[in-house]
């Protein structure tokens, strides 16, 4: 297990995680899927990296999870024929800003941002993809911005891919939006029109749902009645953007 711990601290310190930090984040992971072994102490992790104690199989997959490397691979330091399926990320990007060049991350950012993203022509509508066969991301949807959907321009461009996480429909309300424009929530819609990515704001009544534009965008606001004319397929969590036109 001492090779095990040592694999997982150089791994831990080159994503710039502390254990606390590391603790945080799969009790993010477990609250979210629902079961408990997920979650990591510090205390124990500090344990299994000093080569002091043995890694469960729920503990690793949050681990591998947490650290993006396929749980196979952390696996094999310890049992050389083991297989374990690796899991989708739900966890937010590393403390420190990372260049990378080849494995796990380079692949997941292929999958992201492929050399295609920037050459290919944006669509004119805005569309929905299919959905992606992952038991972990079931809830996650993703959309291409198109050309003719220029509501959040300049700040969310054509041809921009965005996830969705349709769990999120409610509509947050304006007194709970964050201070800049990039801490207002921003919903996937589809209407009689088609898909649009806005902002939005329900009225008192929850009747009227006001899509609203950016204030550059040279684009109107506009008031439909909801869930008739418009309903909320969720709300965007992170965006892929091209900057070259």
């Amino acid at each position: 297990m001492e090779r095990m711990g040592v694999k997982l601290r150089i791994i831990r310190q080159k994503w710039g995680l502390t254990l606390r930090e590391v603790k945080e984040r799969s009790l993010h992971l477990s609250r979210n899927w629902g079961e408990p072994s997920y979650h990591i102490s510090a205390s124990w992790l500090a344990r299994v990296e000093g080569g002091k104690h043995e890694l469960t199989i729920p503990k690793l997959i949050s681990l591998a999870t947490i650290y993006q490397e396929p749980a196979e691979e952390l696996l094999r330091q310890c049992h050389p024929d083991g297989r374990v399926g690796s899991s989708s990320g739900e966890i937010a990007g590393p403390n420190t800003t990372l260049l990378i060049s080849r494995g796990p991350l380079n692949d997941r950012a292929e999958d992201l941002l492929p050399h295609s993203f920037v050459s290919d022509t944006p669509p004119d509508e805005t569309k929905l993809l299919p959905p992606e066969h992952n038991v972990f991301a079931s809830h996650y949807r993703r959309a291409i911005i198109g050309t003719r959907d220029a509501s959040l321009s300049p700040m969310l461009r054509p041809g921009s891919i965005v996830t969705v996480d349709t769990r999120l429909r409610a509509i947050v309300p304006r007194n709970k939006w964050g201070a800049s424009e990039f801490e207002r929530p921003i919903y996937l819609l589809l209407t009689h029109s088609g898909y649009i990515c806005s902002w939005c704001e329900l009225d008192k009544a929850g009747m009227y749902l006001t899509l609203l534009s950016h204030m550059l965008s040279n684009v109107p606001n506009n008031t439909l009645r909801y869930r008739e004319k418009v309903e909320v397929i969720g709300r965007v969590v992170a965006v892929a953007m091209r900057l070259l036109p």
